[in-house]
């Protein structure tokens, strides 16, 4: 009798995993398809990859330009909590607001939105094995990160960022930024 109540609940804890998978992947499904805004064919800023190499480090040019990811924990803005803009690193387009920031405990920069619905693009990105929700610059093209449908209010969307993609400018200093 035991056994059986057993397999009873790993049945229904399996059932309830499984409706919250297929629940969730539904919703991954939906952001992806819904975008801020579709794949664009012309860029406002374009860069060879020479020119990239020579003026990012491996990091930054694996993240931006070939979809990296960096290891969670390592950012230099995973855990800022200075008053400021984050700018692209490939073209110093404005991106998010600290104030959209937020501790995810993912350990990569989270955002509930980004500065304008303008300022990044999404597409589904079916790497890995899964489905996600690809963040790119809007201006440049460079992969960011990825967007997630489990963020706080008001939106419930976690822009989960990758620190090497973008450049932190302090309030203080945000009319004095280095321009690429």
């Amino acid at each position: 009798m035991r056994r059986r109540i057993g397999v009873q609940r790993g049945n229904t804890h399996a059932a309830l995993w499984a409706s919250k998978v297929k629940s969730w992947h539904g919703r991954l499904l939906a952001h992806a398809r819904s975008g801020y805004r579709g794949a664009m064919t012309e860029r406002a800023a374009t860069f060879s990859k020479q020119e990239l190499r020579e003026r990012l480090t491996p990091t930054q040019f694996h993240i931006t330009q070939e979809a990296g990811t960096e290891r969670p924990f390592t950012g230099e803005t995973w855990d800022s909590h200075e008053s400021g803009a984050y700018r692209c690193v490939v073209c110093d387009a404005e991106l998010f607001s600290s104030d959209t920031k937020f501790e995810s405990g993912s350990g990569w920069p989270s955002f509930t939105a980004p500065v304008d619905g303008e300022a990044v693009e999404t597409e589904a990105d079916r790497s890995l094995g899964m489905v996600r929700t690809e963040v790119m610059c809007r201006s440049c093209g460079a992969h960011l990160g990825h967007v997630f449908p489990d963020g706080p209010r008001p939106t419930g969307d976690r822009f989960c960022m990758n620190s090497a993609s973008l450049c932190f400018v302090a309030a203080d200093n945000e009319n004095a930024t280095d321009t690429p």
